[in-house]
């Protein structure tokens, strides 16, 4: 018996450094390796289905990334894999990421103020108000300027005389997007270049992706978007290149960066929190922003419906150009959830295990813990992830049957667990 328990520990141990391992494609060319839905046990009608929801709903491309190799990958109508479409907001997001490759080369520090870049005098407000602006505030969305400034201006405005004195800086949430342009100008101010040199030299040749930035929109391939996603899947590393040396920049674009709108961070949109705002409203819903998505998922959204989805628990990015597939969608819609049903159900029937069954089957102990956690299971699992009552999630490594949990605060703690087939298991543990 104990043969045979050990024997299931190392099997997991090994799916677990199998999940580690990413395939990062060829700089150059247009080879990039496949795997095969099948491997996944992922249903040929259920993919069927999938294309045919994202064909009706003015779907351009789709990709699925498994471990950086493309599992599904469907273009519809004239647009094809050589053609190119704009991120929309989504490319909000690269700037988040190029704010923190800026910082790490010295050029800037996100909490000085923007006019210590940029000069007095870029905003219409009193001095006073424009000096307590930081460049954080300009990446968290909480510059205090009027979201809704009066015309002829509008939200995307950058000009002096449409940036104007809402709040103060950090007291108050408001999806901006001229206020976070002025990010860009201070990554290109310092940097002695223009914002597409920028790009190009610190992101884009440094990981194979095309692409360019039009009047601060930035527009590519589906693959490219692809390739920005799965080198935030690898938390800013391309193969062996590390990109994003500032590790603790990085956890925190991922993360909440204020209180106001848990679900955003530096740029990036954030699921499984416990509430969350959207943009032109100041209301606070319960509640995470995808419900049917992973609640590790991060991502970067954009106008009609541009998304660029990262899910590390399952090492997933999923990719969507196109147009508006209809209703509000200025960030999450109501298309996220549905799109997400029809992945969650990509896996066959067949090999599915119930959630109820799937309690039988894993145990966790002890409860309260300490130091470690110890998870015994008659299953494969695919991943296992941390989350706080904020919504905060930690990353964790399973050593043989246990996990390593003395570095964390003492209180309630969310243990989601994940098979191998995707189904997941949730189970509430005290830290004491």
């Amino acid at each position: 018996m104990r043969k045979i328990y050990f024997g299931f520990l190392f099997a997991v141990s090994l799916s677990f450094l199998k999940a580690q391992s990413l395939y990062f494609p060829p700089l150059t060319g247009t080879v990039w390796d496949t795997m095969s839905p099948q491997s996944l046990n992922w249903c040929q009608q259920r993919i069927d289905s999938l294309f045919n929801y994202l064909q009706v709903k003015n779907t351009k491309s789709f990709i699925i990334l498994k471990n950086g190799k493309i599992v599904l990958e469907k273009y519809f109508g004239t647009y094809t894999v050589d053609s190119t479409w704009y991120w929309a907001s989504a490319g909000k997001s690269l700037t988040g990421f190029l704010a923190g490759v800026a910082q790490q080369n010295g050029l800037i520090n996100i909490n000085n103020k923007v006019s210590q870049y940029l000069g007095t005098g870029w905003t219409s407000e009193p001095l006073i108000k424009e000096n307590l602006i930081n460049v954080k505030h300009l990446l968290q969305m909480s510059s205090g300027m009027d979201d809704i400034p009066p015309l002829p201006c509008n939200n995307e405005d950058t000009a002096k005389a449409c940036l104007l004195y809402q709040a103060n800086a950090g007291t108050r949430w408001a999806y901006h997007t001229g206020a976070y342009k002025k990010t860009q100008d201070v990554i290109s101010v310092t940097a002695g270049q223009s914002y597409n040199t920028v790009t190009t030299n610190w992101v884009k040749n440094k990981i194979g992706m095309d692409g360019f930035w039009f009047q601060q929109v930035y527009y590519s391939k589906a693959r490219g978007m692809a390739r920005f996603g799965l080198l935030n899947l690898n938390k800013g590393i391309w193969a062996n290149d590390t990109i994003m040396k500032d590790s603790l920049y990085f956890k925190d674009m991922v993360n909440s960066s204020q209180s106001l709108n848990k679900a955003y961070g530096y740029l990036w949109w954030l699921n499984g929190k416990t509430d969350f705002m959207t943009p032109g409203s100041q209301i606070v819903f319960p509640g995470t922003l995808m419900s049917n998505a992973p609640l590790d998922m991060f991502a970067a959204l954009g106008k009609n419906d541009q998304k660029i989805y990262v899910v590390p628990s399952q090492k997933l990015v999923v990719i969507r150009q196109g147009n508006t597939a209809g209703g509000f969608n200025l960030a999450a819609s109501a298309f996220d959830n549905v799109l997400w049903d029809y992945i969650n159900k990509l896996v066959c029937n067949t090999a599915s295990i119930k959630e109820t069954d799937l309690s039988q089957k894993i145990s966790v102990y002890p409860n309260p813990a300490k130091d470690l956690i110890t998870i015994k299971s008659e299953v494969e699992l695919r991943s296992v992830l941390i989350t706080n009552c904020l919504g905060q999630t930690f990353d964790v490594k399973m050593i043989n049957n246990s996990i390593e949990i003395s570095q964390l605060k003492k209180g309630l703690y969310f243990l989601t667990i994940t098979s191998s087939n995707n189904t997941s298991l949730v189970k509430k543990i005290v830290i004491d």
